[in-house]
């Protein structure tokens, strides 16, 4: 498998999702990383490593889109920003609480970094998608739909994001970028939602596809 060159990752662009984590939408976005290798294919397993015990149960989903850059840019105005992107895929940005919250200092690199916790659809071309702003997407685990919502719904759309992404960094052809997951993750549930082996999750978006992937803990 060819890894991208970078992952970068919104937090807190669904303000629902914000209000269930115990928190509020940002004046700007929370930006964070994944490790490149932490990307597997729809299809593959979701292995929850040894070092997820730590902490307790504490695995989550986050259905989200994702799109990818098409060639190096940097300062790239929002007029201009669907230009710099090639296409569109379904993204599931699996999250270890424990080590993103409290494990690594606070830092939510680790607990988004471990093998297998970004599972991707095939990248769909950006000319073939309407309006990647108004897409439903939803999230099913074992057969019940746990998330349900619309990109419109996003804090910070994609245009602002390419552009304020980009500004005095350049974005190498290739990155990936997760744009966010609405409101249902498992640790916003009372009690918790974690998964577990044996379990499969979904992800749905109208018009990018559908990604599933089995969970086995190893």
């Amino acid at each position: 498998m060819r890894f991208p060159p970078a992952i970068l990752a919104i937090g807190r662009n669904y303000a629902d999702h914000a209000a269930e984590m115990g928190g509020k939408t940002d004046e700007r976005p929370m930006v964070f990383m994944k490790n490149p290798a932490s990307v597997c294919r729809n299809g593959d397993a979701i292995r929850i490593p040894p070092i997820c015990r730590e902490g307790g149960p504490q695995v989550d989903y986050e259905g989200e889109l994702a799109f990818e850059i098409a060639r190096d840019c940097r300062d790239v105005p929002e007029s201009e920003a669907m230009s710099v992107i090639a296409g569109f895929r379904v993204a599931n940005d699996i999250s270890a609480r424990w080590w993103q919250k409290t494990g690594s200092g606070g830092q939510f690199c680790r607990g988004k970094s471990f093998d297998t916790f970004c599972p991707m659809s095939d990248l769909v071309p950006a000319g073939a998608v309407g309006d990647a702003q108004n897409l439903e997407i939803e999230t099913i685990l074992n057969g019940q739909t746990v998330q349900k919502a619309n990109t419109r719904l996003m804090v910070f759309p994609i245009r602002f994001l390419v552009a304020e992404l980009s500004r005095g960094m350049t974005l190498v052809a290739g990155t990936v970028v997760l744009t966010g997951t609405p409101a249902g993750v498992g640790a916003g549930r009372n009690p918790p939602l974690f998964l577990k082996h044996g379990d499969t999750v979904e992800v749905k978006i109208q018009g990018i596809g559908h990604l599933v992937n089995p969970v086995v803990e190893e």
